[in-house]
């Protein structure tokens, strides 16, 4: 599917961003894994159907429901699960789809049962994501787990004892701890898990709400098995990462102004906040009343003039996802921008490095491939042309971003990549635009 996205005048108005992808997933297994639950503001997109998917594979059955705000605005879906419980997962094959945090997070739970085995399985591109950081911690802990070219999916799991470790992630990764967490509440004895840089604590808070034993301390997150887990009602704000596509056409296109509301604002989700503050974009944050334990609120955005920065180290983890997003932003600013330290890119749903490089070079941009980043001059902004979404969903949003801020505009090849994480951003983003 190839859609055109032309040089927009300005963007106005008020939006409400999708329900967060990244908590919509662990919501699901979080409450199948503690029996009885409902899910308020749960995402619908392929992604997270995939999880509800794997939920009902695995024993448990789920009523999803469309929902509105009083104002008419929809809200996601109502979803009640009615779950398995800790240790009664049934035996399954199970259709990831093209959802990396399922691949990564589901092995956690499924390792530590009793009796039962499990393959996961998903399209050409997760085939491509490595699952040995994930296979081997769960080996440490007695897990039996098989993989193509033993890093590779399918994955193949047995229930098998699980005993508790103290591991140190060799790269700081959501996705890796959570599944360790998971595994380690099945567990014997307490797992600690000591992160190289603080990454998104989703699964943290919603643990701890759930009953778990869990603390967390100076780039440690320790956890205790448990008997059981409450999930009882879970509910989800607005991702900040979905969001973060008008936010950046705000900056950009000149005369512009937008607000969202809704938005997660959860701090280790918030890296490209700062990251664009600090380039000079004029951005407002108001903090509302917290949605399921998460913090949540307004964004506020204007066109503004930017300068190059320097992206590395903790800061990287904190803006894994808006990375690319940083890199089209570089290409409007003065000066020169670096981003660095950021290999995890060139393992997303396609490399992200090699892509961004080589699209936004197409489209008129000054940008350079390093081993672990990306090195862009700014020259204030993009001729604009075609874009290919390498079959990856912010590689289409991004496409269409670069449009409207661009001068000639951009055709975007693939763009049905975005029905993974946000099925209505065509209609979201036309609404804004003047």
């Amino acid at each position: 599917m190839e859609r055109r996205f032309a040089a927009a005048g300005r963007l106005r108005g008020t939006m409400r961003p999708p329900p967060d992808k990244s908590i919509s997933h662990r919501a699901a297994l979080i409450a199948a894994m503690g029996g009885a639950a409902v899910i308020e503001n749960y995402l619908n997109a392929a992604d997270t159907r995939a999880t509800l998917a794997a939920v009902r594979g695995l024993g448990g059955q789920v009523d999803a429901r469309p929902a509105r705000s009083a104002e008419g605005h929809p809200l996601g879906q109502v979803v009640a699960i009615d779950g398995p419980g800790l240790r009664g997962a049934s035996a399954a094959e199970i259709d990831v789809g093209n959802a990396g945090t399922l691949l990564r997070l589901l092995p956690g739970w499924l390792a530590g049962q009793g009796e039962g085995s499990w393959t996961l399985d998903g399209d050409a591109s997760i085939r491509q994501r490595p699952v040995d950081r994930v296979a081997v911690p769960l080996r440490r802990m007695g897990a039996q787990v098989e993989c193509r070219d033993d890093r590779l999916p399918p994955l193949r799991i047995q229930g098998a004892p699980l005993t508790g470790i103290d591991y140190k992630l060799p790269v700081a990764s959501a996705q890796v701890k959570s599944c360790l967490l998971l595994a380690g509440l099945l567990a014997e004895g307490e797992t600690t898990l000591v992160e190289p840089s603080p990454t998104r604590d989703h699964t943290e808070r919603m643990l701890r709400a759930a009953g778990a034993e869990l603390r967390s301390e100076d780039g440690r997150v320790s956890v205790k098995p448990a008997e059981r887990l409450a999930a009882e009602r879970i509910g989800i704000p607005g991702d900040l990462s979905s969001a973060a596509f008008p936010i950046v056409a705000a900056l950009l296109v000149p005369e512009s102004e937008i607000e969202i509301e809704g938005v997660g604002l959860n701090p280790t989700r918030a890296g490209l906040l700062a990251i664009l503050e600090r380039m000079g974009a004029g951005l407002e944050v108001e903090e509302a009343a917290a949605v399921g334990g998460e913090p949540q609120g307004t964004i506020r955005a204007r066109a503004s003039k930017l300068s190059g920065t320097r992206v590395d180290g903790d800061e990287v983890a904190l803006a894994i996802d808006e990375l690319p997003l940083v890199a089209l932003a570089a290409c409007f600013a003065e000066g020169e921008t670096v981003i660095a330290e950021a290999g995890e890119l060139r393992h997303k749903e396609s490399d992200r490095i090699a892509a961004v490089c080589e699209e936004l070079a197409a489209l008129g941009g000054e940008v350079e491939p390093t081993d672990d980043g990306m090195v862009i001059q700014g020259t204030g902004g993009l001729r604009g042309g075609g874009l290919d979404a390498h079959g990856d969903h912010r590689m289409a949003m991004l496409g269409a971003v670069a449009g409207v801020a661009s001068r000639e505009g951009v055709d975007v090849r693939g763009f049905e990549a975005v029905e993974v994480s946000y099925p209505g951003f065509e209609a979201d983003l036309a609404a804004l635009l003047e």
